[in-house]
């Protein structure tokens, strides 16, 4: 009987809320360290392609023009910074255990630049520039509208005296 109280008690002990609320962290945390590696894996392979490109594209005839693969380049480019901005989102959580609501939606508008800038419009329907517009738009207005409430929500300097 006394064991049974004891394992009872320890079962308690290990799945009060606080316990599991910082094994949940713990967990969170591993995950997040997980996805940074994977995404500076990403991205050191998102820049050697640059680079291989680059060079490639460079010494083809002829030589030192780019000509159309320049949309090409755009995109490898921003696809790196889109990864860099998927890390830093991941770095932002590691810090805060906060997602920054911020930080997401402008990722999520360099995401859609993208789209835009590598866009063939002689392949492009007249709806599927409808909906680019409709996400810029959405994206614009929700990254204006958090930095509104942010900035009101922080105190001012003169507050601090």
């Amino acid at each position: 009987m006394r064991s049974w109280h004891r394992v009872t008690r320890l079962f308690q002990q290990t799945f009060s809320d606080d316990s599991f609320l910082r094994s949940l962290r713990g967990f969170e945390g591993l995950v997040s360290k997980v996805l940074s590696i994977a995404m500076v894996f990403v991205i050191v392979l998102s820049v050697w392609e640059l680079v291989t490109f680059l060079v490639t594209d460079a010494f083809r005839p002829p030589y030192g023009q780019f000509g159309t693969t320049l949309f090409a380049i755009f995109g490898l480019f921003l696809n790196v910074l889109i990864a860099l901005e998927i890390l830093e989102n991941i770095t932002a959580y590691l810090k805060n255990h906060v997602i920054q609501v911020e930080l997401v939606i402008v990722t999520s508008l360099v995401a859609v630049s993208r789209k835009i800038i590598i866009l063939d419009l002689e392949k492009t329907a007249g709806l599927d520039l409808i909906a680019l517009a409709a996400a810029i738009l959405a994206l614009s207005i929700s990254y204006w509208l958090v930095r509104h409430v942010n900035r009101h929500a922080k105190p001012h300097d003169s507050d601090e005296t």
